[in-house]
């Protein structure tokens, strides 16, 4: 048992490094010829094919990363949680959401202030780029909502359809925004990362207290 906890003690300390690694190598490389060709090579990928159809497909999913969409279903799942006694759960998703997809992302754009693309975009945003608020809150959603289902059920279908669920609207809700114009391709792989990274910090938390909290009441 120990040595299973060192391992995965270990694993965790190299993602987060990793994680780290690759955020700021992104960040510290916006005007850098790599990010700049990998930048518009994917934009005019996925811009190639506009339609009016098309937009109101990208728009509708890109509501699922949007504040409102967050709120929405975090405020659905908190309750759900709570009134199915999940009480430490509901809490862990609230902390994770509210301090990840909000202030920790706010941080972060403040701190690099990178302005958003103006090749063709389709909606308008406000605010600056990097990393993509839609991407990150998203990651940290829809992993955050993995990882529940995780710990909610017992059945492999279900935690396979969770996954799998989430790893579609995560990649789908990029994708939109890049489709939108409002974000670069760097800003949505920043986004996933810096959201990766704080999931994983909340779940190390959240694996802590629950430990604590068991051990507290065989005491």
């Amino acid at each position: 048992m120990k040595t299973r906890a060192i391992w995965l003690g270990a694993i965790e300390i190299i993602l987060l490094g990793i994680f780290i690694w690759g955020f700021f190598a992104i960040a510290t490389s916006f005007n850098g010829p790599e990010i700049h060709k990998f930048d518009y090579n994917i934009i005019s990928i996925v811009q190639s094919n506009i339609s009016d159809r098309l937009t109101s497909i990208m728009l509708f999913i890109t509501f699922f990363g949007s504040v409102k969409g967050v709120a929405i279903i975090t405020a659905l799942v908190i309750i759900a949680l709570f009134i199915t006694r999940h009480r430490l759960l509901s809490l862990f998703l609230m902390v994770t959401i509210g301090l990840g997809a909000g202030v920790f992302n706010k941080i972060l754009k403040l701190y690099f202030k990178r302005e958003r693309p103006d090749i063709q975009p389709i909606i308008q945003e406000h605010g600056y780029s990097f990393p993509s608020g839609h991407s990150m809150g998203s990651m940290i959603l829809y992993g955050s909502l993995a990882f529940i289902l995780f710990k909610v059920f017992n059945h492999t279908w279900a935690k396979i359809v969770g996954a799998i669920f989430g790893i579609v609207m995560i990649f789908a809700i990029g994708i939109s925004r890049i489709y939108l114009g409002v974000h670069y391709p760097s800003d949505v792989v920043g986004g996933y990362i810096a959201g990766a990274f704080w999931l994983l910090i909340c779940i190390i938390t959240f694996s802590f207290v629950e430990k604590w909290k068991k051990k507290g009441l065989k005491s």
